[in-house]
């Protein structure tokens, strides 16, 4: 398989959208966490409506992503507002 296919075949499996939001690396870190977190999900969803894992699987995986993905979002410090200067 050429490189070239194998790129169209990532980008058809991992599909990643442009970010949009204010351009800072722990924004744009976070968001390429939170696409793969959604890319995960429904790969869940797809096995348990399937059948091939249980709803309780299912849960359980699903909150280990989301437990992880709170993880990235406390470690990169993202969401919050940045303090006003203090004036003396």
């Amino acid at each position: 398989m050429t490189e070239f296919h194998r790129e169209d075949k990532n980008q058809f499996i991992y599909p990643r959208s442009a970010y949009y939001g204010q351009f800072k690396p722990e924004n744009i870190l976070f968001n390429a966490k939170l696409q793969e977190f959604a890319q995960k999900v429904t790969y869940i969803s797809s096995l348990e409506t399937s059948g091939k894992i249980t709803p309780q699987q299912a849960y359980q995986k699903i909150e280990t992503l989301w437990q992880n993905l709170k993880g990235s979002k406390k470690q990169l410090n993202t969401g919050k507002q940045p303090e006003p200067p203090t004036t003396p």
